[in-house]
C-alpha cells in the first residue's frame, strides 16, 4: 500500500492530510472529522485501516489550519461552522481529483460528529463526484437544507446509548431522498468506546462502500441487500 503526507489546497487554504492507496482499490474515502477533532483522530485512523485492509484507498487531513485550530479549542465555535467546513471539504474533493494515483476512482466521504454534516453539505453540492456517505455518531441534522439534494447512498450510525443524536439522525433520514439506512449499534454511546463497537462502526462502513464505491466503478446502482431505512434494534424513543 502507498501511503503519502500531502498538503491539501482546499480553495486557497493549505491543510495537512496523508493518502493511503492499496494496489487495485475500489475507491477512495475521505474522512471529515468530527468536533475538536484532527486527521490524528484515533477512531477514525482505526476505521481508515480496516478500509485500506478492505481495498479502499483513504484520505485523512485536517479541516481547520493550526491557527483556526486554536481558534476552536479557545471558543469551540469553529467546529460547528458547518458552512466553512463543507466548503474545506468540497476543496478537499476538487483537489483530490486532480491526484494521478486516485484519479477516476469512486469517491465516499466518511464524517464524524460535526464532521457528518459537512459531508452531506459537500456531497449535495458534488453529486457526480460523491457516490456513497457514511456518518459515525454524526449531526446530519445541521446539514437539514442540503439533505433532499444529497444522492450518495447513505448510512448513518448511531450507537443505541446515544439517545438525542438518535433523534437528530430520524429527523434528517425523515427529509432524505436517496437510499439511505439508520443504523443502530446496540450498546454505544456516542464515541462508539465500549469494546468492539468501533469495530463494528469499520465494518459497516467497510461493507457500505465496497458495494457502493465498487456498483459505481461499473456504473451501475448498488443492489440493495434491505429495504432502506432503520435498521433493528431501536432504541426507544
Amino acid at each position: 500500500m502507498h501511503i503519502t503526507d500531502v498538503t491539501v489546497n482546499a480553495g486557497g487554504v493549505a491543510l495537512e492530510g496523508s493518502i493511503a492507496v492499496p494496489e487495485k482499490a475500489a475507491g477512495i474515502v475521505v474522512f471529515a472529522h468530527g468536533s475538536g477533532s484532527s486527521r490524528l483522530s484515533p477512531r477514525n485512523r482505526l476505521v481508515a485501516q480496516l478500509l485500506n485492509q478492505g481495498g479502499l484507498g483513504t484520505l485523512l487531513f485536517d479541516l481547520l489550519t493550526a491557527r483556526e485550530t486554536e481558534i476552536d479549542e479557545q471558543t469551540g465555535k469553529l467546529r460547528f461552522d458547518i458552512d466553512l467546513l463543507g466548503r474545506r471539504l468540497i476543496g478537499a474533493l476538487d483537489w483530490l481529483a486532480t491526484r494521478p494515483e486516485v484519479r477516476g476512482l469512486p469517491v465516499g466521504l466518511f464524517g464524524a460528529s460535526t464532521g457528518a454534516a459537512a459531508a452531506l453539505v459537500a456531497a449535495a453540492e458534488r453529486p457526480d463526484q460523491v457516490a456513497a456517505v457514511v456518518s459515525r455518531g454524526g449531526r446530519p441534522d445541521l446539514a437539514m437544507d442540503a439533505l433532499p439534494r444529497v444522492r450518495a447512498s447513505t448510512l448513518l450510525i448511531v450507537g443505541a446509548l446515544d439517545g438525542p443524536v438518535i433523534g437528530m439522525n430520524r429527523q434528517a433520514a425523515d427529509r432524505m431522498q436517496n437510499e439511505h439506512r439508520l443504523e443502530i449499534v446496540p450498546g454505544a454511546t456516542h464515541l462508539f468506546e465500549e469494546p468492539g463497537k468501533l469495530e463494528k462502526v469499520a465494518h459497516l462502513a467497510r461493507d457500505w462502500f465496497q458495494r457502493h464505491l465498487e456498483a459505481a466503478e461499473r456504473g451501475q446502482p448498488a443492489a440493495r441487500s434491505r429495504k432502506a431505512g432503520i435498521s433493528p434494534p431501536r432504541a426507544p424513543r
